[in-house]
């Protein structure tokens, strides 16, 4: 039984707002990252970058104070040579100054008050450094460094550079990495997109899952309550007799009854489904538990007038939950005997399959549509037995289903319309058996 269009495309709409929420988070989650591992990068390379200006006006004014510093130009008269040894001295982007010890300029000639006062402290402590913002807006650094000739004549060197190199720089990483984190972050959105997807993917199909398993739980227990319910209005709407009573108290029974085995498996599958119900695994012995539930099928067989025999029966041991063992075992022999038609046959057998302890139940029954195979094994599907008049809430295969792969083994169908089914279940094998023997006397 399906859901209804409105809780369907409900359902639809709350799953797309989750993804989107998810998708969102993941997102956001990675811009922080990306704006804290920016702000992190930028603080370093600025660092670096201002680190290397620094480095540049040091080499330039070690180079400048070299040059103006040699003997062959202290040897030359008058400080027009100074002039033009800086003035060959060409340091891109950088503006170079030679000041006397009282921070007049030599060359060139002509020097602004702070580049003066600069020199004038480089005169004293050896070096100076500062910077000075134009009326432009613009913002200069300056290295003065003092050093003498080789007749212990004071000169100051001093380099001048742009801070708008910086900022120059600043700007293009800002771009570069601003369009990088951009890129990353639609990435990163299309990639959260697709792993909330599938993130959401098994929660979805459990709700889908859990919606069905609702809606067909409740198809299945609304066509037992409605024959009670008719019943009892049948039987209290005139007086009847003795017999007439017990008529309406056997059909509420009958009814009561699979009313009762719909909620008992209903119960398990929940249990199951929740977790609740693991295997309490402990040796034990196949053919012993198939050989109590024998007795139970053969009172059920024989009210149906239905054969039951028995194949072979060897010593099977295995590790497992007695109760969902007996259970599983009755589920297949219930179904064999509920479809199958009087004066039929069932065979039970357990051996061992090589090295696995396999039991199967096999009957004369009406068999499965070859459409119908694939699918036995799903939750309140019948297929087309149905026509045939039998009636299931299609939840015994499935429990035993979930049986056989608690314990690690494998269930399998097979079946030809009209000629009957056979169902073999295979168990994982005891690697040890502790068996405790008696003594003697």
């Amino acid at each position: 039984m399906a859901s209804s269009p409105h809780s369907v495309a409900s359902s639809d709409h709350s799953a797309s707002r989750v993804r989107l929420r998810l998708t969102l988070w993941y997102a956001a989650t990675f811009s922080i990252i990306l704006i804290f591992l920016g702000l992190g990068l930028f603080v370093a390379i600025r660092r670096q970058l201002s680190r290397q200006l620094d480095d540049s006006l040091s080499a330039a004014t070690l180079e400048l104070g070299r040059v103006a510093g040699s003997r062959q130009l202290e040897e030359e008269e008058g400080d027009s040579a100074l002039l033009d040894a800086v003035d060959e001295l060409r340091i891109p982007e950088r503006t170079l100054y030679l000041l006397d010890a009282r921070g007049q300029p030599l060359a060139p000639t002509i020097a602004d008050p702070w580049i003066r006062d600069a020199a004038l402290i480089a005169a004293r402590t050896g070096i100076s450094a500062r910077e000075y913002n134009t009326d432009d807006d613009r913002t200069l650094r300056l290295e003065a460094r003092r050093f003498k000739t080789p007749r212990g004549r004071v000169l100051i060197a001093a380099a001048i550079a742009d801070q708008l190199e910086l900022e120059d720089r600043y700007s293009d990483l800002i771009w570069a990495f601003s369009g990088a984190g951009l890129v990353a972050v639609v990435l990163v959105a299309l990639g959260g997109g697709v792993l909330a997807r599938k993130s959401i993917a098994p929660i979805e199909a459990t709700m889908a899952n859990m919606r069905r398993f609702m809606a067909d739980a409740a198809h299945e227990l609304k066509t037992p309550i409605a024959i009670l319910r008719t019943n009892a209005d049948v039987a209290l709407q005139q007086p009847r007799d003795e017999e007439g009573y017990r008529a309406a108290l056997r059909s509420v029974e009958d009814e009561s009854r699979r009313l009762g085995g719909i909620v008992d498996h209903l119960l398990v599958l929940a249990r199951a489904d929740a977790g609740e119900r693991r295997p309490q695994r402990q040796p034990i012995f196949l053919d012993d538990i198939a050989s109590d539930c024998l007795a139970a099928g053969r009172v059920m067989s024989e009210r149906k007038g239905v054969r039951m025999i028995v194949d072979k029966f060897e010593e099977t041991p295995i590790d497992g939950d007695p109760a969902l063992v007996r259970e599983l075992i009755l589920i297949l022999l219930d179904n064999a005997i509920k479809f199958t038609p009087r004066e039929g046959i069932i065979t039970l057998s357990v051996v061992m399959d090589g090295s696995r302890p396999t039991l199967k139940v096999e009957d004369t029954g009406i068999g499965i549509l070859p459409v119908d195979l694939p699918n036995v094994f799903q939750r309140f599907y019948r297929g087309a037995r149905d026509q045939d008049g039998q009636s299931g809430a299609g939840l015994g295969l499935s429990i035993a289903k979930w049986i056989a792969d608690e314990h690690g083994g494998d269930i399998s169908v097979q079946s030809e319309r009209g000629r009957g089914t056979s169902v073999r279940v295979a168990f994982q094998p005891r690697d040890r058996i502790n068996d405790v023997a008696t003594p003697g006397v």
